[in-house]
């Protein structure tokens, strides 16, 4: 799953890539085949442009869409917001791409739309953590531009705002003492991968 910082052309509380950054990530080492789950704003929904050429330059199709309706506490839809040069966004876009022909997969249990409460500036409703878990059981899972908020169980989380190694799984833990006995993976292992 990917939230990326797209540059919206608004004043926001964390850095932005340009749309050449984004094409240029190494998305597509990451996997040989399975799924994205990519989370676009609504401009980018409208020209189309930028996730199409990403997904694509990465090596996946889109085979779905995922809309997070915003609610407040009353479980309301919400009406005001900083999103939106027309009219306040009220939902979100997740978009699915396939890479390869993943097995494995469960289709078909859940919903497109997810209904949940707003929460912090770019903070993406808990429940699509499910709905990927139940799509594609028991495989590992990686988070890109993730925050502290963003840890679970049995996913990767990377970003630049998560501080130090948080690993939760003790099969990465393990790996991860082995491979980096000193705990420090910034510098070059001597140790082949495994």
């Amino acid at each position: 799953m990917a939230d990326p910082p797209w540059d919206i052309h608004m004043e926001l509380p964390y850095g932005t890539m340009s749309d050449d950054e984004m094409r240029q990530l190494g998305i597509p080492q990451l996997q040989d085949e399975g799924l994205i789950f990519l989370w676009v704003t609504g401009r980018a929904m409208e020209l189309g442009r930028e996730w199409r050429e990403c997904l694509k330059l990465w090596g996946y199709e889109r085979v779905d869409e995922i809309i997070w309706v915003k609610t407040n506490q009353l479980q309301r839809i919400i009406r005001t917001g900083r999103t939106g040069h027309w009219l306040n966004h009220g939902k979100e876009h997740c978009l699915v791409g396939m890479k390869g022909n993943p097995k494995n997969l469960n289709r078909g249990l859940d919903s497109d739309v997810i209904v949940a409460e707003v929460r912090a500036t770019s903070h993406k409703p808990d429940e699509i953590y499910g709905m990927i878990e139940r799509l594609s059981p028991g495989t590992r899972k990686i988070e890109l531009f993730g925050r502290p908020h963003n840890i679970q169980p049995n996913w990767i989380t990377l970003g630049n705002q998560v501080e130090g190694i948080k690993l939760i799984d003790e099969v990465l833990i393990e790996n991860f003492r082995k491979r980096y006995p000193d705990g420090n993976c910034m510098v070059p292992s001597t140790e082949p991968a495994h």
